[in-house]
């Protein structure tokens, strides 16, 4: 009959290796919560030297495992989000920024003075409201009354040209750091001196303000009811 001690020790130690993967699973959360507060803090300190505020601001660490990345000082992928953000005083929806290969020093956990996080490039989301998108539409193109909306998926100048009402769908693209505004197909009963005088005024296209972190405008797209706009950064730094 075989002695129940190896089972029992067995057992123990099952359960064991299990408390202390739970325990290192439990310090590793904690330790990343903690960097992750720490870094939400110093973009929202990077953000303001671009005129840039947010209601609230949020960091999450991906990647396996916070520790191990810890150890070698060096994050692949870290997403940064910024809810209700504001740039240049133009309200956004929304703002997420994609780190990438993003070097955070161990000193950042104990709050060591002049612990600093580099960031090699930058993906910038920034959503806006069709409503701030004509205001800006109406600045840099002297329309005065221009409205944008989004309708069926697609963008759409509405505005009151010479008398005649114009409702016409528009493709915006980015050339040169530029949204331009490609029009559509208008109605027939809009004479074409009107077309004409639409187009010119449109083909001035739309100035962004300066983007957040000092980014480039690279895109543009209609998603849901929303404005969306790409840009990329380079060679950010975080101070604390």
């Amino acid at each position: 009959m075989s002695s129940p001690r190896p089972r029992r020790w067995l057992r123990r130690l099952v359960v064991t290796v299990l408390v202390l993967a739970v325990l290192a699973v439990v310090v590793d959360r904690a330790a990343a919560y903690v960097a992750e507060n720490q870094l939400a803090s110093m973009a929202d300190k990077k953000a303001a030297q671009y005129d840039v505020r947010s209601a609230d601001t949020s960091v999450k660490i991906g990647g396996f495992g916070f520790l191990p990345q810890l150890v070698k000082e060096n994050f692949s992928k870290v997403t940064l989000t910024m809810e209700r953000p504001t740039f240049s005083g133009i309200p956004g929806e929304d703002l997420k920024v994609q780190l990438h290969d993003v070097q955070v020093p161990r000193g950042l956990l104990t709050g060591q003075a002049g612990a600093a996080v580099t960031i090699d490039s930058s993906d910038l989301r920034l959503q806006l409201s069709p409503r701030e998108l004509s205001r800006l539409a109406v600045a840099s193109t002297g329309l005065d009354g221009l409205s944008l909306e989004v309708v069926d998926g697609q963008l759409h100048a509405k505005l009151s040209v010479r008398g005649f009402n114009a409702d016409v769908p528009i493709t915006p693209q980015v050339q040169n750091g530029r949204i331009t505004l490609a029009l559509g197909q208008l109605s027939d009963s809009i004479p074409s001196f009107v077309r004409t005088a639409l187009q010119n005024q449109l083909a001035r296209g739309i100035t962004i303000p300066e983007l957040p972190f000092g980014a480039q405008l690279t895109g543009i797209s209609i998603v849901d009811n929303s404005i969306v706009l790409t840009a990329a950064a380079k060679e950010l730094k975080f101070s604390a």
